[in-house]
């Protein structure tokens, strides 16, 4: 009998789920994806302290009481603003998260420690006082131009950018990753199909328009966008795509730590992302945090790799690793890459599916944050004569093999206003 009532009960919700989603496409736009959450989970009661304690522990985003009595509601009565409400609310859950990581409390499991960090022989400069010491990197007088944490990078240093992309690249192509050039302007509804807001005061988003348009914060947006709404064949099956792009992200911090181009609006980025069948995200998660350690480990950088506990994994991963590179001018370690699974969170949100109706599962790892990455190499490789030693696997892509101080690079001040020659007005100019 108990079996009978569990049968009638899984019926109903997955009735309720089919005209749920049937009825809410009437509600939006033609040619937009619905998401399409899962209604036989989420509102089932009996998987209501199970999904509450996972809420809990990841600080708390969501209400999954409010969505029950939003379903009860709907059952009674159809009502489209209601029914709106339930989506809205359904969207807010974050994803389950993987079992192993599930006490892990507030702290991250340290997994293991690449290569010994440098004994230094000399005390070691931070990476601003090598940037000066050898013209590399201006930041100052640019407020009125381009904005608070704004900076050019000059010189060997803006070559090295170039060398730890290509690096980046050519490994990534030997590990069979195919080349995307993504968009750095896309609806926010891509956004939010990943799992970032781009509502509210603490959202990390910049808007262009309205209906809204955004600045991309990181490619993993833009590639996830390229397979919204297609089936993907199973034997096809992981696909491994990459994207070098600039990110755009409005955050900001007042931390000491975080200063100069540690955490800034704007920078370049290696991204891989795959889509997987259901029962192969783990193994690619794996193989993604595998490559970042052959990346990292052959420029010869040390570094620590965290298996990251519930609050820290945002709303869309399942499993989160981070990378975090001792950097001397924090004294400590600073991340410089991480990795998620996001299972079948962003692929119900985007419309990736397998020729069975299930849907894929979406894998994400940064292969090369730049400006964090400068940060590691200068201050690892320094000597005390303030140059920096190329790491060998980059040394290929460059015309040198130390950075050292060249020819000076004028400084630029800025001004106010351009001398117009046919009027005789002067430029107003401020140092």
């Amino acid at each position: 009998m108990q079996l009978v009532r569990n049968c009638v009960k899984l019926r109903n919700l997955l009735i309720f789920q089919r005209t749920f989603t049937t009825s809410l496409k009437t509600e939006v736009k033609s040619g937009e994806i619905v998401p399409e959450y899962n209604v036989s989970y989420l509102l089932d009661p009996e998987n209501l302290p199970e999904i509450t304690a996972n809420i809990s522990r990841r600080k708390g985003v969501g209400d999954i009481r409010k969505a029950h009595e939003l379903a009860r509601r709907l059952k009674d009565s159809r009502d489209p603003a209601t029914e709106i409400q339930l989506h809205e609310e359904l969207g807010r859950i974050p994803n389950n998260t993987h079992p192993e990581v599930v006490n892990y409390g507030d702290e991250a499991k340290v997994l293991q420690m690449i290569n010994e960090k440098r004994n230094f022989s000399f005390k070691p400069h931070p990476f601003a006082t090598i940037c000066q010491k050898n013209n590399l990197l201006r930041m100052e007088k640019l407020g009125n131009f381009s904005g608070h944490k704004s900076y050019y990078l000059m010189g060997d240093l803006a070559e090295l950018e170039q060398a730890l992309l290509q690096y980046t690249v050519d490994r990534l192509t030997n590990h069979q990753f195919e080349m995307i050039n993504v968009p750095d302007i896309i609806p926010a509804q891509m956004i939010e199909g990943c799992g970032f807001t781009t509502t509210g005061e603490r959202n990390q988003v910049y808007k262009l328009s309205e209906p809204p348009l955004c600045l991309s914060g990181t490619a993993e947006m833009a590639l996830a966008g390229f397979f919204a709404g297609q089936t993907l064949q199973e034997d096809s099956l992981p696909r491994k795509v990459m994207a070098v792009s600039r990110c755009y992200r409005a955050e900001v911090s007042g931390l000491q730590e975080e200063r100069g181009i540690y955490r800034v609006h704007q920078f370049s980025k290696v991204e891989m992302f795959g889509v997987a069948n259901p029962n192969a995200s783990d193994e690619l998660l794996e193989e993604f945090r595998n490559i970042q350690v052959e990346l990292f480990s052959e420029l010869g950088l040390h570094f620590k790799i965290l298996d990251m506990p519930p609050p820290e994994l945002g709303a869309p991963a399942y499993r989160k690793y981070d990378i975090e590179a001792f950097m001397e001018g924090r004294s400590d370690y600073g991340e410089i890459s991480s990795c998620s699974n996001c299972t079948d969170y962003q692929a119900r949100r985007l419309g990736i599916r397998l020729p069975s109706g299930d849907f894929a599962h979406t894998v994400n790892g940064t292969a090369c944050a730049v400006p964090r990455m400068l940060i590691a190499i200068l201050e690892a490789f320094q000597n005390d004569n303030g140059t920096v030693n190329i790491p060998d696997p980059l040394r290929p892509y460059m015309s040198f093999d130390q950075i050292s101080r060249r020819k000076a690079i004028p400084q630029t001040n800025l001004v106010k206003k351009i001398e117009n020659p046919g009027s005789g007005s002067r430029v107003e100019a401020k140092t």
